[in-house]
């Protein structure tokens, strides 16, 4: 039994082929006395029918809105291969470093070059905990936003400033301009 993976005028990637495409038609084929079709497949106007292994789906304009894909986010201790724990002293973990994982597989993330590492580890520590918690930050950022837009009227002030600095932010983090406009300082 098979489900569609993709609907009529979604952007695809035809694999065989190379090139992008539209899904004009979503083919199902079914058999008598099931619920569901036993395969799917799909006319992209390129001369034949696709199975759903052959495409991919376009994922530049899709909204990264699903937070819960980001909660994987977490530090490693990589093996410091160039210099023992003894050697270096004022590390926080000696003989260590950070590695930010943002895949359930544990590769893909943040990583930093030891020389770097060595230059500033309390620096470098810092931030990894803090990529580690961006998720949870827009989290925040996101209900304080959503919060703000309910509630404009009936909020203080200082928490309406909030809920709007929240919400320049999201846009910051969820558009992707060609150009990105500079923070200032007061936001």
């Amino acid at each position: 039994m098979a489900k569609a993976a993709f609907h009529k005028n979604q952007k695809v990637f035809v694999k065989p082929v190379g090139t992008w495409a539209i899904v004009e038609r979503v083919l199902p084929q079914w058999v008598k006395g099931l619920d569901e079709p036993l395969k799917v497949h799909y006319d992209v106007g390129l001369g034949r029918e696709f199975a759903a292994s052959e495409l991919t789906a376009d994922k530049s304009s899709a909204p990264v809105d699903d937070i819960a894909d980001l909660d994987n986010w977490r530090i490693l201790r990589a093996k410091n291969r160039w210099k023992d724990g003894e050697e270096v002293s004022n590390h926080p973990h000696p003989g260590s470093f950070p590695v930010v994982t943002t895949d359930e597989k544990n590769w893909g993330g943040w990583r930093v070059p030891s020389a770097e590492y060595d230059r500033d580890p309390l620096k470098i520590e810092f931030q990894a905990r803090i990529i580690e918690m961006a998720p949870h930050l827009m989290r925040v950022a996101k209900s304080l936003a959503q919060f703000g837009l309910n509630h404009s009227e009936d909020m203080p002030a200082e928490l309406l400033a909030l809920a709007k600095k929240s919400t320049v932010l999201l846009r910051r983090i969820y558009d992707t301009p060609n150009e990105p406009a500079p923070l200032k300082a007061a936001e």
